[in-house]
């Protein structure tokens, strides 16, 4: 459960990486991201240091950012994305330090944030078990994390539905269907089995969420910096 997988998913660099920065920037994920960005305050203090894992072009770290109330930093593994997201911030005139480096090895010392979140870019880890331990790891005592991502059984027809509310040209929304359809629905975990997954983690218990076509995985650092009873055990809501 616990070994490593390869990646077998689309390499996000050069033209792929352009294309994803167009067609995930828009419509209801450009919202989401917005949305919840403002959630972060509920989250994190004033002056709290926030990490994005494997942010791609930056959309969600940049609107943390804009609070202005955080240090923030995004760290992908995508060169393009890193240079996309960089740009980008400096375009929305924010501050986030984008840097590349691997999830299951973070170039960062222990205990240096104090909220970690990581949206649709688990499924394809090659480490999950490593990234988690990192995340723990770089996670200051009574931190949290949240990351976010696509069930394994969440339906066509639901799919389809998520691809029609990005707005997408006809063929671009067809390319994105068939990527959810051969691509992420197999890359995707089970609610049984991301939960094996954190028990076998330094983290050993979550809090689980279904949410439409996808999941949050509540995670915390035991602590005194405010975690929250509710976090410290395995859950499920709809």
């Amino acid at each position: 459960m616990g070994a490593n997988k390869a990646y077998k998913g689309m390499g996000m660099n050069g033209p792929i990486a352009t294309w994803y920065t167009q067609n995930t920037g828009r419509g209801e994920r450009l919202r989401w991201f917005v949305d919840y960005a403002k959630t972060v305050a509920d989250e994190v203090a004033p002056g709290g240091r926030v990490l994005e894992v494997a942010p791609g072009p930056g959309f969600l770290a940049i609107e943390i950012a804009k609070a202005g109330r955080y240090s923030v930093t995004g760290l992908d593994i995508s060169e393009s994305f890193v240079r996309i997201a960089r740009d980008k911030a400096n375009n929305a005139g924010v501050a986030v330090d984008f840097r590349q480096g691997n999830a299951s090895a973070m170039p960062f010392l222990d205990s240096s944030f104090d909220f970690v979140v990581c949206t649709a870019a688990f499924k394809n880890f090659s480490d999950p078990l490593g990234a988690l331990n990192e995340i723990y790891r770089v996670l200051a005592p009574g931190g949290r994390a949240s990351i976010f991502d696509l069930r394994r059984d969440a339906s066509l027809d639901a799919i389809a539905t998520e691809v029609r509310s990005m707005h997408l040209s006809a063929v671009s929304a067809l390319f994105t269907r068939w990527v959810f359809r051969f691509s992420l629905l197999r890359r995707a975990y089970t609610r049984e089995t991301i939960e094996t997954l954190v028990t076998q983690s330094r983290f050993g218990m979550c809090q689980f969420k279904a949410d439409g076509i996808g999941f949050e995985l509540q995670l915390a650092r035991e602590g005194q910096a405010g975690m929250k009873a509710s976090r410290a055990h395995t859950a499920v809501s709809t």
